[in-house]
């Protein structure tokens, strides 16, 4: 009858350090479940319209433009980051969510009339980008708001998880709805998890306000915000590590598994959703592993090393021809993806100033919008030597790029995020 509180002990402690900010924090609970739903949309829009694109065009260029426009919003970051620093936050996350409900119930509109041409999808892709990229410093920066900064990798943890789960489901969910019913019914079905998105914010209005002091210019927010990266070395490597990332891999991912999916492995629809299901499943492992760690001290080595690790797998993904190896490679790369997913939030914000953390990520922000000029660089490189080569070519650049950033900042290396900037 003893035995079994001590050997369920350490189990339940781990439990509970993996979920520590969910129970400590009201508010986070609440906003984890906003970023479940408001995730879940963007990631059935993502397979769904990507599919629709390539379907209708069948064009590697086109579809890249397609990623290019959907994902240009993210070069406003800096914007949303004074924003984020001057406003009440958790009313920019509302204003987002509304915007993107009405965005995706045009885009859905059009889809069940059979309306949807390639011109309405790319103007559909951007409506929904402007809801979702802008709003994402008020979302970081208000995750360290509500749980403080020891709690603050196990929370960002914990939204990747919440990313990762939706990533397993919305694909699925997506994929299962094209087969069986056609693209309109899994557009609807976003629309339904914005509005929960929506309504989980409600009861947080006027927790997240900034700004409380003298208003001071945006330019001038700006420039500090600039600043703020280029006095500190480590917050430059991590912001560093965020642009190689979205230069030459995030594209592959975002605009090109429509193209593995149906040319290099012979899937269809629903069998693209159940590819992307296989990243989601080991980003959820990862992200709940790296919770379960909660305030661990080898925060920038797992940064570096596990994102390059992230990068020879996405090589060995592009050589892939069986179905099989390349279901069990997704999943491993969706592993590996949250050691760079969690890491390079918690860490940018570990490494600057309180006051200016909006910005700060608002930068971050910045260096995952030069995605959509690099996924038109690479769509034209697809078009030349094909998807498989140009993406075992990016995923082995970026472990050179990260294996030469370890040699020349080894602090990032060695950083535990325990010293305060």
């Amino acid at each position: 009858m003893e035995a079994s509180p001590k050997a369920g002990g350490p189990r339940t402690a781990r439990a509970g350090r993996a979920i520590a900010s969910l129970r400590g924090s009201p508010g986070f609970r609440l906003l984890w479940v906003s970023n479940l739903f408001f995730y879940g949309g963007a990631w059935t829009q993502t397979m769904v319209l990507g599919w629709l694109v390539f379907d209708t065009t069948d064009s590697e260029f086109l579809l890249a433009v397609f990623t290019a426009v959907r994902l240009a919003p993210m070069l406003l970051g800096p914007f949303a980051g004074v924003l984020s620093d001057r406003y009440d936050r958790v009313r920019l996350l509302m204003i987002a969510c509304l915007w993107a409900l009405c965005a995706v119930v045009v885009v859905a509109v059009m889809a069940s009339a059979g309306q949807v041409s390639y011109g309405a999808l790319v103007a559909g892709g951007l409506a929904i980008g402007l809801a979702q990229s802008p709003s994402q410093p008020a979302r970081g920066s208000l995750v360290l708001d509500l749980v403080g900064r020891e709690n603050l990798s196990n929370a960002n943890a914990l939204n990747a998880l919440a990313m990762n789960m939706t990533q397993v489901v919305g694909p699925a969910i997506g994929g299962a709805m094209i087969s069986a019913f056609g693209a309109p019914a899994a557009l609807w079905i976003s629309t339904t998890w914005y509005a929960v998105s929506l309504l989980a914010l409600w009861p947080l209005r006027g927790t997240g306000q900034a700004g409380r002091g003298r208003p001071e210019p945006v330019l001038g927010m700006l420039v500090s915000g600039f600043r703020t990266v280029l006095t500190s070395r480590l917050t430059a490597a991590v912001l560093f590590v965020t642009l190689a990332a979205n230069v030459l891999l995030w594209p592959v991912y975002q605009g090109f598994m429509p193209v593995f999916a149906k040319d290099a492995l012979g899937l269809d629809a629903a069998g693209l959703g159940w590819l992307l299901t296989c990243s989601g499943l080991g980003g959820l492992v990862g992200s709940l592993v790296i919770a379960m760690l909660g305030d661990f001290t080898f925060k920038g080595g797992l940064f570096v090393l596990g994102t390059a690790a992230w990068g020879a797998l996405w090589s060995l993904f592009a050589l892939s021809r069986s179905v099989p190896l390349s279901f069990a490679l997704m999943a491993c790369i969706g592993l590996m993806s949250a050691s760079f997913g969690v890491l390079q939030t918690t860490l940018l914000l570990m490494t600057t100033a309180p006051e200016v953390r909006g910005r700060a990520l608002g930068l971050q922000e910045l260096a995952i919008g030069v995605m959509p000029v690099a996924s038109l660089g690479l769509g034209a490189a697809a078009e030349l030597v094909g998807v498989q080569a140009t993406a075992f070519l990016s995923g082995l650049l970026l472990v050179v790029v990260l294996l030469t950033l370890a040699a020349r900042v080894p602090q990032l290396v060695r950083y535990s995020g325990v010293d305060v900037p």
